[in-house]
């Protein structure tokens, strides 16, 4: 353990191998999920034998379920955590790698060579245009196998495979990094990738709104300077309507646990020296 002082603050790094923090950031994943915080509070309540504290807990479960599942709350969340949008299609700057990173698959059928895409793709989709248009001149794409146990595929190169069958992008276009399994090692792979094969030249880093943030600290990290690009944003135009308002949203309540998630592994790396 290394204790890191900075005119600020000082914070503790600890010396934690590759594959103990990816499982430690999986872990992470599940403990920020406000339905777990909702469940474990509504056992608390069946387990205990005090009537008030039975009642006190169950009101609580209720609470947080209302404040999880409201979608004004976190659209406030996700505007004051996003990103905002860039200008690099009028800036009239032609970049000659755009690094697009993964989480764009929901899952892979090996059987059926099919693949589901999760809203993620608007990374990849935003990267295509702006090759199309001529911004940028070659895209990375960066993801290999993020399950534990190794079950999901290697995104990388199926997306490859994906990308050169549909001819969008030409084959000496598309560059993938396939092993990395976390934003750290995305940016640590490019860099390395880069090092190796002589690269060089404007970059622009294109990810969600909501993952900018941790993503641009981790590439900065890696001794890299990349623009941005923005893609998949959540929050919008404010709306006052009562079902934005009010009403419960089961998708609100799964992008609670998403933002949570980003948030806090954005401080964890944060604290760790990632970014």
């Amino acid at each position: 353990m290394t204790l890191i002082s900075t005119s600020y603050y000082s914070i503790f790094v600890f010396n934690i191998s590759p594959d103990m923090f990816f499982i430690f950031s999986k872990i992470l994943l599940f403990l920020f999920s406000p339905i777990v915080w909702v469940l474990t509070v509504l056992i608390w309540a069946l387990l205990t034998k005090r009537p008030k504290r039975r009642r006190n807990l169950v009101l609580s479960a209720v609470f947080l379920l209302f404040l999880f599942s409201n979608s004004f709350l976190l659209d406030e969340v996700m505007r004051a955590w996003e990103m905002p949008p860039s200008k690099i299609e009028k800036s009239g700057k032609v970049y000659d790698y755009a690094i697009v990173l993964g989480g764009v698959m929901s899952y892979y059928d090996a059987k059926n060579d099919q693949i589901g895409f999760n809203r993620s793709i608007d990374r990849l989709m935003q990267a295509v245009k702006l090759y199309r248009k001529g911004v940028v001149k070659k895209i990375i794409f960066t993801s290999g196998d993020g399950s534990i146990l190794k079950d999901g595929g290697n995104e990388g190169k199926i997306i490859q495979k994906f990308i050169l069958e549909t001819g969008i992008i030409l084959e000496t276009d598309f560059i993938v990094e396939d092993s990395s399994r976390n934003t750290r090692e995305n940016a640590e792979f490019i860099a390395d990738l880069f090092k190796k094969k002589g690269l060089s030249g404007n970059v622009v880093i294109i990810t969600s709104a909501f993952h900018m943030k941790r993503s641009l600290g981790c590439f900065k990290k890696a001794g890299m300077n990349p623009d941005y690009f923005v893609a998949d944003r959540y929050s919008g135009k404010r709306k006052y309507t009562p079902d934005h308002l009010i009403v419960p949203s089961t998708h609100a309540l799964d992008r609670w646990g998403m933002i949570l998630h980003e948030i806090s592994g954005y401080y964890i790396y944060k604290i760790m020296g990632y970014i």
